[in-house]
């Protein structure tokens, strides 16, 4: 029996598991937490991994291993490979003006973002690691003066995993290197110019590698992937092909499909990116997800499985009532600054079941606003891949079809980026022009005619928030 070992590194936890080559049959897993906030220092994450790796029974015995990490993240490292400052994760916004500045500097308004697009397949926001280089640049020169190099969050751990020996040891994927904002999926290429014009001078990148291709190994010498960032390893790991629109609840939202040929959205809505196989992904993404209902559920002093009742409780479009979920700014609109809001308040509407509906309704109608701007560069769906930790209420699973307006398929509860992860593992161990096939779990499809007023009345509402932070 071959085993592979896959890691899921997300915003909030590791997750290891360890797979059979083969059949990907579980065999162990293991998990550990990450620390809150928008920057972390990376020897979190690596001591994350071997408290996962522990708890998942060791690496000695796997065949090949590949980490799959949250994208975007700044891990910054001197001359001699060390950290330089907490990473800036994707969820941080406080790199909003350098993504304007960027594309200001590439012409006016829309000649900007054409320009972005068509150079690196996506509009820079706040979320991507060119940004965060500029805002490093600007307000804290002196540890930029300290920088060599620039990585992402599951380059640094594959690097660390293969022993970290040297900067030019680094490597990456193109699922990963497509969200950083200097290298463009269509060519294949870094694009050295736009992060010199980000951060003022040359760094050190890693190499970008094939979807199978080794990128070292581990100290049993088994071959490590090259990895790739958490939404690619999620369409690997669900065995989405196109015409397949997956929609990930996560601490961030996404909403991709695969493609044959890479996109260009001169709007920003719809990011570019490359995905693991060696075709493209383009991805719409929010800031606010799952933890909109956390927040919901917060609020009315209630667990995620009575949210899930409540909502059920009241009708579709909770009479009104809607909840505009940016509560932590937004990245798709591109409205950094914006708070979330609540509209149709009424005595009718102000009882917990149509709170918590509007909450539940106001997150999937942000995510089918995504579904409509990929439709709008020429996706196909057919149906919707429910996945990720929001997909396990049953008030989202029931409420999603009347919101997509298509039929919703929601595979049984697992962890979908660390199994993407062990299969690219297993595709590396076994070899081949296309990763083995896995035989899928159970999957249940929720069905259920579109009711129109959910999306027209979250539009309005939507359409009232403006990007300003709120009053202190």
């Amino acid at each position: 029996m071959t085993l592979v070992a896959g890691v899921d590194s997300s915003t909030q936890s590791c997750k290891v598991v360890i797979r059979e080559a083969e059949t990907g049959r579980l065999v162990r897993s293991g998990r550990a937490g990450h620390p809150d906030g928008t920057e972390v220092h990376p020897e979190a994450w690596w001591t994350a991994l071997r408290e996962a790796i522990a708890q998942a029974g060791g690496l000695d015995d796997v065949a090949a291993a590949a980490v799959a990490g949250q994208q975007h993240g700044m891990v910054c490292l001197d001359a001699d490979g060390r950290v330089v400052r907490p990473a800036l994760l994707w969820n941080d916004t406080r790199s909003a003006q350098a993504a304007l500045d960027l594309i200001g500097e590439l012409g006016d308004g829309e000649a900007g973002r054409r320009a972005w697009a068509a150079a690196v397949g996506s509009v820079p926001v706040a979320s991507f690691t060119v940004t965060k280089l500029r805002w490093l640049a600007r307000h804290e020169p002196e540890l930029a003066d300290r920088t060599v190099a620039v990585c992402l969050p599951h380059d640094w751990l594959t690097w660390r995993l293969g022993g970290a020996a040297g900067l030019d040891a680094l490597r990456t994927d193109r699922g990963d290197a497509s969200g950083t904002g200097y290298w463009s999926p269509a060519t294949g290429d870094y694009r050295p110019d736009l992060l010199e014009r980000a951060f003022g001078r040359a760094l050190a990148v890693p190499t970008v590698l094939g979807p199978s291709d080794r990128a070292g190994q581990l100290p049993n010498g088994a071959p490590l992937g090259p990895g790739t960032g958490d939404n690619a390893a999620a369409a690997l790991g669900v065995g989405a092909l196109p015409g397949d629109v997956i929609v990930s609840i996560g601490t961030s939202g996404t909403v991709f499909s695969v493609a044959d040929a890479p996109a260009a959205d001169a709007s920003g809505a719809v990011a570019g990116f490359a995905d693991a196989t060696g075709r493209f992904l383009p991805l719409v993404a929010t800031l606010n997800a799952a933890r909109v209902l956390d927040a919901a559920a917060a609020m009315l002093g209630v667990d995620l499985d009575e949210l899930a009742k409540l909502a059920l409780s009241a009708p579709p479009g909770a009479d009104g009532l809607v909840l505009v979920p940016y509560l932590e700014g937004e990245r798709t609109p591109n409205r950094p600054l914006a708070t979330g809001a609540v509209h149709g308040l009424t005595l009718r509407t102000a009882t917990p079941g149509h709170l918590a509906r509007a909450a539940v309704e106001g997150m999937l109608c942000a995510l089918a606003d995504g579904l409509d701007a990929l439709v709008a560069q020429g996706a196909t769906a057919n149906r919707i891949i429910l996945v990720g930790g929001g997909a396990r209420s049953e008030a989202v699973r029931r409420i999603a079809p009347e919101v997509f307006g298509c039929p919703v398929l929601v595979p049984e509860p697992g962890e979908y980026v660390a199994d993407g992860a062990a299969r690219q593992a297993a595709w590396v161990t076994l070899g081949g022009s296309e990763p083995p096939s896995w035989t899928a779990g159970q999957v249940q499809e929720y069905v259920g005619s579109a009711v129109p007023r959910i999306r027209e009345q979250y539009a309005g509402a939507r359409d009232l928030v403006t990007d300003r932070p709120a009053v202190a």
